[in-house]
């Protein structure tokens, strides 16, 4: 009989989603697996009164962990490791350097110091980990004896991109969307001239920077941009599958923090129909052929004003681009990769094999 999945979950649903529940998860239950989440906080579920019942739950269950854990959760786990039948600890950011990044928000940086801190307890739990980039896993290698890569999946559908056949005009602008966390918020930093530069030039733009109130000063002030607050995960993944972009902006400075991120971001910008604008270095260079599926940008407000302004001036070739995009992302983003990397740890076979 094959080993039941359980999530451990302390709150990391995007990352549980992305990588396994939404992604693989949907096929490997179809082919007889038994997956389940259980939120693993202290708020939640009291362990002192439960340990038992935790205990026939996990018993012989192959476990994923993504980021960290409750206190009592990881004491209980590294009591009872040897009832497991594996653990798999699935990482999407380098902890210790979000921890030390002080151009992070003081209340992320705190929650990843946390997290940072329990790290060398979760490594010694996990049979294997799973990390979300080259870069992170290339860093993770030095700590752990099993490191595998386990690049983003695309799981929205990708759209048609009828919205490139309307020519820019002050009524129906070229949408250029931000759509990054708090996290990349020195990065949309960096490149604010750029937007502030081209909203002076040209009135057929229009911007959308998904930060609420954390919207930098001289983009707010902006007449022609939106500034709706983040969302959440489920909500978001709604929202993306509607809303529709010409232009994305993933900037991303060369910082130990961003080294680790994987190229999510392209999947995201080609869910909403757009060509994307990106930093030119890894990961978004082991994807992006500058001027084929994307942009690459150097670290100038310059720069990301050309890209912009080239696209704006060239809306067939940045159409085409779109399309590119579109092809890539559906190639590297293809769900049955994810799906074969954890049919691969499952033991299951396929169905109709």
């Amino acid at each position: 009989m094959r080993p039941p999945w359980r999530v451990l979950s302390d709150g990391a649903l995007p990352t549980e989603e992305i990588y396994f529940l939404a992604s693989a998860a949907p096929t490997l239950r179809a082919e007889g697996a038994v997956i389940e989440r259980q939120l693993a906080r202290r708020r939640r579920l009291a362990l002192w009164r439960v340990g038992p019942r935790a205990r026939r739950h996990l018993a012989g269950a192959r476990v994923v962990l993504c980021r960290g854990l409750a206190p009592d959760w990881l004491r209980w786990l590294e009591r009872h490791r040897g009832a497991l039948a594996s653990v798999h600890y699935l990482i999407d950011d380098d902890l210790s350097a979000a921890a030390a990044d002080r151009s992070l928000p003081a209340a992320y940086r705190a929650r990843m110091a946390r997290l940072a801190r329990q790290q060398p307890r979760l490594l010694a739990l996990a049979d294997e980990v799973v990390a979300a980039s080259r870069g992170l896993a290339n860093q993770l290698a030095d700590r752990h004896p099993r490191v595998a890569l386990l690049t983003p999946p695309l799981l929205a559908p990708l759209p048609l991109l009828a919205h490139f056949d309307i020519p820019p005009t002050i009524e129906s602008p070229w949408w250029v969307g931000f759509h990054g966390t708090r996290a990349h918020l020195a990065d949309l930093r960096h490149i604010a001239p750029a937007l502030v530069r081209l909203h002076e030039a040209r009135t057929d733009v229009a911007f959308e920077v998904m930060l609420g109130a954390h919207v930098p000063d001289e983009l707010s002030r902006l007449w022609r941009c939106d500034t709706p607050s983040p969302l959440p995960w489920p909500r978001f993944r709604d929202y993306q599958r509607q809303r529709r972009m010409h232009i994305g902006l993933a900037p991303l400075l060369d910082t130990p923090f961003n080294r680790g991120k994987s190229f999510i971001k392209f999947l995201d910008i080609a869910a909403m129909g757009g060509v994307g604008i990106y930093s030119r270095r890894p990961p978004y260079t082991e994807i992006v052929e500058d001027g084929v599926n994307g942009l690459l940008a150097d670290d100038t407000p310059e720069a990301w004003c050309r890209c912009l302004t080239w696209l704006l001036d060239h809306p067939v070739q940045a159409a085409r681009m779109a399309r590119a995009a579109a092809d890539t992302a559906r190639r590297v983003g293809d769900i049955r990769h994810v799906v074969a990397f954890w049919r691969d740890r499952d033991g299951g076979a396929p169905a109709g094999s």
